[in-house]
């Protein structure tokens, strides 16, 4: 067992707490995250307080040590170093969801996990989201980016590149959209959804096909991740 902060693999370890140091690798944590990223084949060291055969590497450390680790305050006793995925491209598909500036990890989280239930072929995050190895944005996708892949760029780029592909973009907003069961299903869909507090930006409702909203009465607007899953759900594919 490890029980000093100043072990070098503990010390490497700790780096990935900090965005900058993440260049390879990101952790997570949880049973059930570690569970996933196994099965995933996407971790090659476990940490844990005590010793387990999960067929990975395993580092067994002090409960000081996992503390330092974790990013909960009353950790579990397993975490895993997972391998980042890079050189992703688009995904030949027919489903995507594209998110333009949004901050919030809980609201990317769920967008994520709700892409994955509905069949979205490919997450599109623009440069400025929220990182996705955030340990908050982790606990909220609860593992789905494991299973489903998501890329970041620049939209400008991006949006035309998928319309080249005859994906028909739609993006959302109330100003010069028209209510989502008007717009017709079409064999390959993007949908764009904007920032929590701004909406989309001019430039990329400039570049979408159409624009879609959903019709609501009482209130003013909904939560970016209800709207989101609302138009994933609708605009589903066979």
């Amino acid at each position: 067992m490890i029980t000093s902060m100043q072990n070098k693999t503990v010390k490497e370890l700790l780096k990935l707490k900090q965005k900058k140091y993440r260049k390879d690798y990101y952790l997570v944590e949880t049973n059930h995250l570690v569970e996933e990223a196994i099965k995933a084949k996407q971790t090659d060291l476990i940490i844990s307080t005590e010793p387990v055969d999960l067929g990975v590497e395993n580092l067994v450390v002090s409960k000081e040590i996992m503390g330092k680790l974790a990013f909960t305050k009353t950790p579990q006793p397993i975490m895993a170093r997972c391998f980042i995925q890079k050189d992703k491209k688009l995904v030949d598909g027919k489903r995507y969801l594209i998110l333009d500036y949004l901050q919030d990890p809980g609201n990317i989280g769920t967008l994520i996990r709700t892409a994955l239930a509905f069949g979205i072929d490919q997450v599109i995050l623009s440069n400025e989201c929220v990182d996705l190895y955030n340990d908050k944005l982790l606990r909220s996708m609860q593992g789905a980016h494991f299973h489903l892949s998501c890329l970041y760029g620049d939209l400008k780029e991006i949006i035309p590149a998928l319309k080249e592909k005859g994906v028909c973009v739609v993006g959302s907003a109330l100003e010069n959209g028209r209510p989502i069961h008007e717009i017709k299903k079409q064999e390959k869909m993007a949908y764009v959804l904007g920032n929590e507090g701004n909406g989309m930006e001019k430039e990329i409702i400039d570049i979408c096909d159409q624009i879609a909203y959903i019709p609501i009465t009482t209130i003013e607007s909904l939560n970016v991740a209800v709207a989101g899953s609302i138009m994933m759900y609708h605009f589903q594919g066979e």
